[in-house]
């Protein structure tokens, strides 16, 4: 058996996971069944400390620290009125974005030493159920040039056969793809609400001004960035054609099959939480893309 500790020695297995052309564009569910396919054999402690381990979004090697973690809301996958609070580590902002318009969380009931727990997984639709939009070409931000997802996303291959499925891919309770672990999450109200459970928390309102690369400190002690901070960057990213993070490959593959959503998400910062000296938004890290 495997008997990693470290998210160092996760990132040494990196073209284990990836094959010898070591593409991770958009393949994330590799390293998150990887891992999950590993968890009998683990503390839950050490499960989760392996999950921080790469970015959901790019598929890039994470080193987990309070300024790569980001406190988001997501909308469940079971079409119910319910969102999810919890946290997730990035290689750099733009994967909020992504994040906010294409995953959704939904529910796992994992085996490790420990005794059996349902937790909370970020998630994608299977691009498979549509399996040809992974030829269609499509103009690249970076460069301005003409590609397919085929050959940006060498590592999401569709099985063969019937019901054709992502290769390597673990299926949440619902049927969705697995990307990363929704870290400390809980279920908050419906329909936008933030929730009142020990965990919830009123939102900031218009005294709160987005600033991206500010940390926040909740009550336990907890650093994080909180994704209302990069309502703005998001808005112009987009306008620009989302010429920064991943550009258009995360995006279109998850676009393919996208999850609906049953909540509406607001996004906010608790009255209790502390802001933290802020970081330049040109040092809030780089996602490279793999070509």
């Amino acid at each position: 058996p495997w008997r990693g500790t470290t998210v160092e020695h996760l990132h040494r297995e990196y073209y284990t996971i990836f094959g010898a052309h070591g593409n991770r564009n958009a393949a994330s569910h590799l390293w998150s069944s990887f891992v999950l396919d590993r968890a009998r054999t683990m503390s839950l402690a050490t499960f989760e400390r392996m999950m921080a381990g790469f970015c959901a979004v790019s598929g890039s090697i994470v080193r987990p620290n309070g300024y790569n973690r980001y406190r988001l809301n997501l909308p469940t996958a079971d079409g119910q009125p319910t969102t999810v609070r919890g946290y997730m580590h990035y290689c750099c902002w733009p994967c909020v974005c992504d994040t906010q318009d294409f995953i959704k969380a939904d529910t796992l009931t994992l085996n490790t030493t420990d005794e059996p727990r349902q937790l909370w997984f970020a998630v994608l639709g299977d691009p498979c159920k549509n399996e040809a939009q992974l030829d269609v070409p499509f103009v690249q931000p970076f460069g301005h040039r003409m590609t397919t997802l085929k050959r940006e996303a060498p590592a999401v291959v569709c099985e063969e056969g019937q019901g054709r499925r992502l290769q390597g891919a673990t299926y949440s309770d619902h049927g969705h793809i697995i990307v990363s672990l929704l870290f400390d999450a809980e279920t908050m109200g419906g329909e936008g609400s933030t929730g009142t459970g020990s965990g919830a928390s009123a939102l900031v309102g218009e005294a709160h001004t987005p600033t991206p690369g500010r940390l926040t400190q909740d009550a336990s002690g907890k650093t994080f960035q909180d994704e209302s901070e990069f309502l703005t960057m998001c808005a112009t990213r987009a306008a620009q054609g989302y010429n920064s993070g991943m550009g258009e490959i995360f995006r279109k593959v998850a676009a393919i099959t996208p999850i609906a959503a049953g909540a509406a998400v607001a996004h906010g910062r608790a009255a209790d939480e502390t802001n933290v000296s802020p970081k330049a938004a040109a040092d809030l890290g780089v996602c490279d893309v793999d070509q």
